[in-house]
């Protein structure tokens, strides 16, 4: 009996270990044209997110606002602001960030927006940013 049931979770645990390992997250960036905020994000944060632990555990993906949403993303309400932050999971918003609040802060947010979805992520102590 202990080896059937054994045998069913191993089994069970092959199926649905994968399909979770596999969600893939993605922060995606919703900008518009003349957005000083946007700009502000490209220069302080944009050269180096893609180094980072969180942009390792979450990709950069960009969409304009003035465009057609993608037919792949699922969002829990409407872009009304630039930038917006949106982690998706599995192209299914799960938690968002309105607005850039500055370097200092957008770190700390986004992190916790990992965090509370269960996404790993390594905080790397050198970035290649200029914080001397």
């Amino acid at each position: 009996m202990f080896y059937q049931l054994t045998r069913v979770f191993v089994a069970t645990a092959l199926f649905v270990l994968p399909s979770l390992a596999q969600a893939e997250a993605e922060l995606l960036m919703a900008e518009e044209p003349g957005c000083v905020y946007c700009a502000q994000w490209n220069a302080q944060i944009g050269p180096i997110y893609g180094k980072t632990g969180e942009g390792a555990a979450a990709p950069l993906r960009r969409i304009d606002i003035t465009a057609p949403l993608p037919d792949d993303i699922t969002l829990a309400r409407s872009i009304n602001f630039t930038p917006t932050f949106v982690l998706l999971i599995d192209n299914k918003e799960v938690s968002r960030l309105e607005g850039y609040p500055g370097e200092d802060f957008f770190w700390g947010l986004v992190g916790m927006m990992l965090e509370r979805n269960g996404i790993p992520f390594e905080i790397k102590s050198d970035t290649g940013s200029d914080d001397t």
